[in-house]
């Protein structure tokens, strides 16, 4: 076979993008509607939306989540100084609880004044301006990530206080579930939410009836109920810790605590999601979200302390432990001390803590995707990550998404104390900087409103994100002393990163826009049109082809063929003059058997002339209707198309000419569609060839003597 036959995609590799498309569509077009469903109408938005009680699973898992995880970091925290810390724990606990309350009662605020889903974003950006808003958008993209790697690093963890070969496997199975997440997530928002309302729901009856029980029996039936790990002897880290250095750990354990309010913020982002009226039912969502949240963290902190329950940073601190212990989390200990060891009840609620945690990455796979479209839309990220997927939901961000938090994993070994020192760096940059956006959106409405009780409510709002400011400020400013060495300068690295990029990408788009606007001057017609047809082979796509540039008119008209084999070439030349075609044929000689780079070369000295010259070149080539019947044929024209688009003045223009099987499968197709569709009067099969009713016949010109092709 010569190469020469496919230097167009006209004998032997035609077709070359629908080669590549066929190809990928043909093996994956099952798999996908197997995995994602039927795809959905544009006009079927509104079925997506959520009542409340499906938007607090799909919002709220993450924060809820945070109980899981943020008792153990206050623990282990403290017990660097000993057992005797734990005494502190109730404190700040209470301390945390302070800041939920405070952050919920602001954002209720944002979900009224910016119900648009833009959330931190975008109260940043009108309130403080452009590069406000992008440092918010770098800090919640990067916690995005980070939740996801962290929840499901954390469920794995817990899953694996059961399962010791969960433990043996974690990276693996941490991955698995991120797959698992991501292709529920790309079903639509509607059905992830409905698959995880039943174990969310679980999770908070489990948990809550664990802490009733266990306090009921602790301080009602007065029993004396003792964690496993409450006779352990704990050597302290630092023994003789001064007052300062003990006011920083105390500082320590309060931003680690202050894990259990990220996710608060997701739902200023999906205020879109809600069924309507959206403001209302986000912030109603948003208050229970805090209550049920504020209620299992205090409570589990406090069923912690009844029961003596110990919990350390390093294994090591224990002294005379039994040979081979392996610490348990704090709500695994808590569950077999309130219904004993082997009971169903414990494995319950190993179970959905588990569940819960893995299902708290699915409050980023909602929240990361609408905010990267936003920002899709602003032109600070890829104009990829703004459109919807067959499921109307944002199908890329829902990948790019999965694919970092992955990468996290397999990095940090999907240990959650590495990771969590990366975490809640970003949700309080965004949290500080949202309450100065709210406290200046306030600011400028005063100027103007002057009805007494609307100003009165403006002043109660204003003054609730005042001191929401100052108490997330505080946070941030602990957690960046407190924590900056133990990892979160990568946090911080990594918004930086993204912020950079984020505005390199911006300018990206601006110059481009700006290269594309069109001026008052009338464009300049070119002088000249040189068409060029490239021939492979004498055959009815090269006839087509050398038809179609006639009818074009243009200037001076050319076919080109490039030499390789001697012998071909004369064969070719030989049929040329055998079928008196009108159009001169050029042989390029390529002595390399090169195919590309001759039809360059002659490209550029036909447009050398003049510059206002412009050159079409006509590529003929066939479709075949089979995936596999693309492999027999390779992709010189893809090639060659390529490198002409970076070829000024220069046009490209594809003949193309289906074959049987082509037409055989459209219309097979279209059969299958006329099945499917509701009876609307009588069917008629159209062709392409087919001219709809009144319309004219077009023109053609006089058919090749010998092919009776249409020129």
């Amino acid at each position: 076979m010569s190469v020469r036959r496919t230097l167009a995609g006209a004998a032997d590799g035609v077709a070359p993008a629908a080669v590549l498309l066929a190809l990928v569509a043909s093996s994956t077009s099952l798999a996908k509607r197997l995995l994602l469903g039927r795809p959905f109408r544009s006009d079927r938005l509104q079925h997506t939306l959520l009542p409340k009680r499906i938007a607090l699973p799909v919002f709220a898992s993450d924060a809820l989540s945070s109980v899981a995880y943020a008792p153990d970091e206050i623990l282990l925290t403290l017990s660097i100084a000993g057992a005797g810390a734990f005494l502190y724990s109730p404190w700040i606990t209470l301390a945390v609880a302070v800041v939920m309350v405070t952050v919920v009662a602001s954002y209720r605020q944002n979900v009224h004044a910016y119900p648009s889903g833009g959330g931190d974003y975008e109260v940043a950006t009108v309130n403080l301006g452009p590069k406000f808003g992008v440092a918010v958008a770098s800090a919640l993209l990067v916690d995005y990530i980070l939740t996801v790697a962290v929840s499901v690093s954390a469920g794995v963890s817990n899953l694996g206080s059961v399962v010791p070969f969960v433990a043996e496997h974690k990276i693996g199975i941490a991955i698995a579930a991120i797959v698992v997440l991501g292709a529920l997530n790309l079903r639509g928002l509607r059905e992830s939410g409905t698959a995880f309302a039943v174990p969310t729901y679980a999770f908070i009856i489990v948990i809550l009836g664990m802490i009733v029980t266990g306090l009921v029996r602790v301080f009602v039936l007065g029993q004396d109920l003792r964690a496993p790990s409450a006779g352990l002897v704990i050597d302290a880290e630092e023994h003789h810790l001064t007052s300062f250095a003990f006011v920083f750990l105390l500082l320590r354990t309060f931003s680690s605590g202050c894990a259990a309010l990220t996710g608060v913020e997701a739902i200023s982002n999906g205020v879109p999601a809600f069924k309507a009226p959206k403001s209302k039912n986000a912030a109603t969502t948003l208050l229970l979200l805090g209550g049920i949240a504020i209620m299992m963290l205090v409570g589990i902190v406090m069923l912690a302390r009844a029961t003596h329950l110990q919990f350390v940073e390093d294994p090591a601190q224990i002294v005379g432990g039994p040979p081979g212990y392996v610490q348990k989390t704090v709500t695994t200990q808590l569950g077999e001390t309130v219904f004993g060891n082997g009971s169903i009840l414990l494995y319950l609620v190993g179970a959905v803590t588990a569940l819960i945690l893995f299902l708290a990455a699915n409050t980023a796979f909602n929240g990361f995707p609408v905010l990267g479209s936003i920002l899709a839309q602003d032109r600070y990220l890829p104009r990829q990550l703004h459109t919807r997927g067959d499921r109307l939901a944002f199908s890329n961000g829902i990948i790019f998404l999965a694919v970092a938090a992955m990468t996290l994993i397999v990095a940090f070994d999907a240990e959650v104390t590495r990771l969590i020192q990366l975490y809640i760096v970003g949700v309080f940059v965004s949290f500080t900087l949202s309450q100065a956006g709210m406290i200046k959106h306030w600011n400028r409405l005063l100027r103007t409103q002057r009805d007494p009780l609307k100003r009165r409510q403006m002043f109660r709002s204003r003054a609730i994100n005042t001191f929401g400011m100052a108490m997330t400020g505080a946070v941030l400013v602990v957690v960046l002393i407190t924590k900056f060495l133990l990892g979160a300068w990568i946090a911080i690295a990594g918004m930086v990163l993204i912020y950079v990029l984020m505005l390199s990408i911006r300018k990206h788009y601006v110059r481009v826009a700006e290269e594309l606007q069109p001026t008052e001057e009338r464009p300049v017609l070119p002088s000249r049109n040189h068409a060029i047809v490239l021939v492979s082979k004498v055959h009815l796509p090269t006839l087509r082809a050398v038809a179609y540039a006639q009818a074009t008119r243009p200037d001076t008209l050319t076919a080109v063929t490039v030499n390789v084999d001697d012998k071909d070439t004369r064969k070719i030349q030989a049929e040329w003059e055998r079928r008196q075609i009108p159009v001169p044929l050029t042989v390029v000689d390529s002595p390399y058997r090169e195919i590309t780079r001759p039809i360059i070369d002659f490209v550029k000295s036909v447009r050398r002339g003049s510059p206002r010259d412009v050159v079409t070149v006509f590529v003929p080539e066939y479709v075949v209707g089979r995936w596999w019947e693309n492999l027999l044929h390779n992709q010189s024209a893809l090639r060659i198309k390529g490198r002409l688009l970076f070829e000024p003045g220069v046009m490209v223009t594809s003949v193309p000419w289906q074959l049987r099987s082509s037409q055989d499968r459209d219309l097979d197709r279209l059969d299958r569609d006329l099945s499917r569709a509701p009876a609307r009067g009588p069917r008629t099969r159209r062709t392409d060839h087919a001219v709809p009713a009144g319309a004219k016949q077009p023109e053609t010109p006089p058919a090749s003597t010998e092919t009776g092709e249409s020129r």
